[in-house]
């Protein structure tokens, strides 16, 4: 092409983007996150393809890994321990408990070492760092879809017809990804700096599960106790899944509240830690 046939690109104001460091604590900005929406869905579906990537069952894994933690549970708390489920049959109780908490701990694991595993593209361009953690946390949305369907099949064998509480389920899914996602972004950046964060996350994942009434109701601890349970933000998604999908309460206890309010604060506080923190990490990671 000859330069009489060159024509020169005129750039406006709104084809200039100046990128500027975060501030010491700087909210979340949800118009660039949607600018950058086709690369979360990217990310997401990348994680899902990815995750059961040359494993012997595949996605087989979604279905049977919570039925073989029900069936462990079970025989632990069932037929040795005898622990009472608030007349709910145990296996209905269990799965119950289980599909909120997997829900939290596959996208906190995720989570918390997504800058770490990702940090090839952090280095290299920019986009907005909280998109790793958040994709990671939603590709588990798949598992738990896949999860909710044996949920309810067993429903269906053991005659649990739907409650009307059934209508805060969405909301507690939601309060559970709220919360993977504040733990999530409290660890990824220090995961960042101190490595052994990674050795950290799965070690205090297994601890939680035991401190949050998975297998075992919070009816069993004692009344001051309880209180103290309350500050695991678990103890909020695991009843409130049981009280939506059984409706075994009438109203939720006010220890439930207070770990629904504890999730919400994690939440809130991960993501200002997060945001003051990922101006250091294609330095550092």
């Amino acid at each position: 092409m000859s330069d009489s046939q060159m024509v020169p690109v005129k750039k406006t104001p709104s084809d200039i983007v100046v990128i500027r460091p975060s501030k010491k604590w700087a909210p979340l900005d949800l118009k660039e996150l949607w600018r950058y929406r086709e690369l979360i869905y990217f990310l997401t579906w990348r994680d899902v393809k990815v995750r059961y990537a040359q494993t012997l069952l595949g996605a087989s894994w979604v279905i049977l890994q919570p039925l073989i933690q029900m069936f462990v549970f079970n025989f632990i708390f069932g037929t040795i321990a005898d622990v009472p489920t608030d007349g709910i049959p145990r296996p209905l109780f269990t799965y119950a408990g289980l599909l909120g908490w997997n829900l939290f701990s596959k996208g906190l694991t995720t989570a918390g070492n997504s800058m770490v595993s990702n940090r090839n593209m952090i280095t290299k361009i920019y986009f907005p760092r909280l998109i790793l953690p958040l994709s990671s946390i939603l590709s588990g949305l798949v598992d738990f879809a896949v999860s909710s369907v044996i949920m309810v099949i067993l429903m269906v064998i053991y005659k649990a017809p739907p409650t009307a509480n059934m209508w805060a389920l969405p909301l507690f899914m939601i309060l559970a990804i709220m919360t993977s996602l504040g733990a999530g972004l409290w660890l990824a950046p220090l995961n960042v700096h101190y490595r052994d964060i990674r050795f950290i996350i799965p070690l205090a994942t297994s601890l939680l599960q035991y401190l949050s009434p998975v297998a075992y109701p919070l009816s069993q601890i004692s009344g001051d106790l309880r209180w103290v349970f309350a500050l695991n933000p678990m103890v909020g998604v695991v009843e409130g899944f049981r009280w939506a999908l059984f409706g075994y309460e009438q109203t939720l206890g006010k220890e439930i509240w207070l770990s629904i309010g504890v999730a919400l604060m994690l939440f809130i506080t991960g993501i200002f830690y997060f945001r003051k923190m990922e101006k250091t990490f294609a330095d550092i990671v």
